[in-house]
């Protein structure tokens, strides 16, 4: 049973709506109302029995601030849904899965060697790949008017998924 969901994206303004804070725009579409504080290098609330935790150390460590939260409420690994970007599937395509390789990913590599295990839920939330662009680029670039007018009905379907399985 899920008990805690991690939301991956970068602090600061500059970043909000760009592919890579896919987990952060989940978050606030979701859990409008959560009430998030900032402990353990990020920002957590609860809602509806769940922990919700932004973390807030940059992508590439976000194993850190995943660990202390999870280690502090005795979490285990397969109790945790980690939301984030995913540049293999396509824009919109929004996957579950529990564990499974970590495709690149420095959010899900930190998260890994902080939690020692991949067997952590995920929801891989498809961003596309780039065509010519840096992929670092890519993933800190906003969407294209197109994807943002999808972007409100992709995030309702995440945040269902989500609201399923919680």
């Amino acid at each position: 049973m899920i008990k805690m969901i991690v939301f991956l994206g970068n602090p600061g303004k500059q970043y909000a709506r760009t592919r890579h804070n896919i987990g952060f725009c989940v978050a606030d579409a979701c859990f409008p109302y959560a009430n998030f504080q900032k402990k353990f290098n990020g920002e957590i609330a609860s809602e509806r029995g769940l922990k919700l935790l932004k973390p807030q150390t940059y992508m590439n460590e976000s194993g850190r601030s995943v660990a202390l939260a999870a280690t502090y409420f005795s979490f285990e690994p397969e109790e945790i849904l980690v939301v984030h970007d995913d540049l293999e599937l396509d824009f919109g395509d929004i996957k579950k899965q529990l564990g499974g390789g970590l495709k690149g990913h420095n959010g899900l590599k930190s998260i890994k060697t902080y939690l020692k295990s991949t067997d952590f839920y995920r929801l891989r939330f498809g961003i596309g790949r780039p065509g010519r662009e840096a992929v670092a680029s890519y993933v800190l670039s906003g969407f294209t008017k197109e994807e943002q007018i999808q972007l409100p009905s992709l995030l309702t379907q995440a945040s269902h998924i989500i609201t399923q399985n919680d």
